[in-house]
């Protein structure tokens, strides 16, 4: 059975550090998208009046659940926390950087929907539009999922990747351990361990540099080497998954607000509340 776009309702799990100068555009873009789509924000331990905007958005409705971690955990951890509180059929981390489009959704959702697909990853190197940036980040994405690839026996072509769309009855499995950026390859063993028919898709991508506030460096590079080891080899061990035909959501459901109206309402200035 080939599900309609709104049958489902789609989870987007946003860890959020240090992005106050971006995260109401990405919150706008996220609810810009005409799907039925339930927003988590992560705050984690944000210094720089984040915290404070995400409050207030929450405040306004346009933020579904906002945690509030009580000091700097990692991405890993973030995502966990929003994978617990998470409702939807289907979920997607999404960063607060402006990176990655949401208006993609509909493209990694497709091979779910019609059952092909378990999880789907964006890759951003199998021919959609990209900023031409760092050389040397480009050889170390391809390095490091080559060794992913050796370890789980898939051919993906972006291990890194942030935009991976899983089953929710499949993320709940996985028992994911990470706390910082190595989650990257931890839900790629993972979902490998679990039999998951993983599927990837073109996407776009807009990376940003260091001046513009881009965080992951060098050394999450080096130690993403060994998370890929410790997550392939050692346990915990993710289980087998048996996928079912989702079903649709019965109840009803809010129309989605197409070019959030909502956030432009909630992002007025102070002056003007």
């Amino acid at each position: 059975m080939t599900l309609r776009w709104n049958d489902v309702r789609i989870s987007v799990l946003m860890p959020v550090y240090n992005e106050a100068a971006h995260v109401t555009k990405a919150i706008e873009r996220v609810r810009a998208v005409p799907l039925d789509i339930e927003i988590i924000c992560v705050d984690d331990g944000s210094t720089d009046g984040t915290r404070e905007i995400l409050r207030h958005l929450e405040e306004h409705g346009v933020i579904d659940r906002l945690i509030l971690q009580p000091k700097n955990m990692g991405k890993g951890a973030a995502v966990r926390a929003a994978i617990q509180a998470a409702t939807g059929d289907v979920m997607v981390i999404q960063d607060a950087d402006l990176e990655y489009d949401p208006s993609e959704y509909p493209r990694l959702l497709e091979p779910i929907l019609d059952g092909r697909a378990d999880a789907v990853f964006g890759s951003r190197f199998l021919g959609g539009p990209h900023r031409v940036l760092y050389f040397w980040h480009r050889v170390g994405n391809g390095l490091l999922t080559l060794l992913s690839n050796m370890l789980t026996d898939l051919n993906l072509s972006d291990m890194e990747t942030c935009y991976k769309m899983v089953r929710s009855d499949l993320m709940k499995t996985l028992p994911l351990i990470s706390n910082r950026f190595g989650i990257e390859p931890e839900l790629t063993a993972r979902l490998a361990q679990a039999g998951a028919r993983i599927y990837e898709v073109p996407i776009s991508y807009s990376g940003r540099t260091y001046a513009e506030g881009k965080k992951i460096g060098w050394k999450d590079g080096v130690a993403a080497l060994w998370h890929i080891v410790r997550y392939n080899l050692l346990p915990p061990k993710a289980p087998r998954f048996e996928p079912r035909p989702l079903q649709p959501r019965r109840e009803a459901r809010r129309e989605p607000e197409v070019g959030g109206p909502r956030v432009r309402e909630a992002a007025r200035p102070d002056a003007e509340r």
